[in-house]
């Protein structure tokens, strides 16, 4: 049971109707996944469990199966088959409520496509963070991955850290390279796989959606480094991820492909506005739901849910940071397809940044050569 003061989570309207019987539960205050066997579960009765990552009381109620309509509950579905349902419960609908339908079927339908977060990335970055680990530790986490140990070694041989074909073991790149650039290097090489996906709802390579990731990454560490020192590798960090709410909306932008290409052809609207008249929600909302199933920082889930609107983003200087890094990768040919439309920086951020354009442009070359020696060893190993 929770101690006195501790969040207490109570989940209710389970849908019991789960893939081999099982169901998914997850803890909205720690987001720590259960996927419990229901022939364990007493249905027709309430029952309650100890979260073991918050230690909060979890609380079910399995006295009725109405449909779920609670969002840190999800049986196992197919892509879209929550979003499909919701929208034929409401087949009278009018566009403002089948888009409510829609969104909602796409947030309780995310735990059961949501690709994991590499433990070693998440790892790293707590070590990273710790100013009591040391190499070592680092080290020996990234051990515990060899397919991501292989990226690490190819990365670190890379133009760009001018190590070509010295770096032969992980222990090897922690002596040239330092623990902070090692950390850097995990993090690319983590979630390379991940955010290398073609998404063909957005007419995107997947070669460019992880040029557009790490080029985002690397421009937010370079303003970070001018304003916002502390934040530097927080930055690096959100904007590799900045875009992972495209991989959970890429099926559906998909299905209602010629509703995004109509809407975008007038050049009036953003991506992410057409996404929100299209979808009901937009990939920085669905993005920022992606991270915190994640186990990311809320520093770095806020700033990813307003890239696109950091002056509503309550002064998070990382938002801001990304937003103008992921408009400098456009401006750098290295946006993703519909994002490069209409593609504008807030005036609230240029006040906060406080660059001159000369430092953009410095910027943007060291972003475009950044990019080119990391993918050119990628590309060729």
């Amino acid at each position: 049971m929770a101690n006195e003061g501790e969040p207490v989570t109570v989940i209710k309207n389970i849908n019991n109707e789960t893939e081999k019987g099982r169901m998914k539960v997850l803890c909205p205050n720690c987001r720590h996944l259960y996927n419990i066997d229901c022939a364990k579960l007493p249905l027709g009765r309430k029952v309650s469990f100890p979260c073991k990552a918050c230690k909060g009381t979890i609380k079910l109620d399995l006295r009725s199966k109405p449909a779920t309509d609670d969002l840190s509950v999800s049986p196992q579905t197919s892509k879209d088959n929550g979003a499909e349902k919701s929208l034929q419960s409401t087949p009278q609908s009018d566009g403002k409520q089948e888009s409510q339908a829609l969104k909602k079927g796409i947030l309780q339908g995310l735990m059961g496509v949501l690709p994991p977060m590499p433990q070693v990335v998440m790892k790293a970055q707590e070590i990273l963070s710790d100013p009591d680990s040391g190499l070592k530790e680092l080290a020996s986490v990234i051990a515990t991955d060899p397919a991501i140990s292989v990226r690490i070694l190819k990365i670190a041989n890379s133009a760009y850290y001018g190590l070509a074909g010295k770096v032969t073991s992980i222990g090897h790149a922690s002596v040239l390279l330092g623990g902070k650039t090692l950390g850097e290097i995990v993090m690319m090489a983590g979630t390379s796989n991940l955010l290398g996906k073609t998404l063909k709802g957005y007419g995107v390579k997947s070669e460019d959606i992880w040029r557009h990731s790490l080029a985002v990454g690397i421009g937010s560490r370079l303003i970070a480094n001018i304003k916002k020192p502390d934040l530097v590798n927080d930055a690096f960090m959100a904007g590799l991820i900045h875009d992972s709410g495209k991989i959970m909306l890429d099926d559906h932008v998909l299905k209602r492909r010629k509703a995004f290409e109509d809407l975008m052809m007038d050049r009036k609207k953003t991506l992410y506005e057409v996404e929100q008249q299209v979808l009901g929600l937009d990939h920085s909302e669905i993005g920022y739901e992606v991270c915190k199933c994640w186990g990311i920082p809320e520093l770095l889930t806020s700033a990813v849910r307003y890239h696109h609107s950091p002056s509503m983003s309550q002064d998070n200087a990382l938002a801001h940071i990304l937003h103008m890094a992921d408009f400098l990768a456009i401006q750098s040919d290295m946006g993703t397809g519909m994002d490069s439309t209409q593609c504008q920086v807030e005036d609230k951020t240029r006040e906060f940044l406080d660059l001159q354009e000369g430092d953009y442009k410095k910027i943007k070359q060291k972003v475009v050569e950044y990019v080119e020696k990391i993918t050119g060893q990628m590309d060729n190993s």
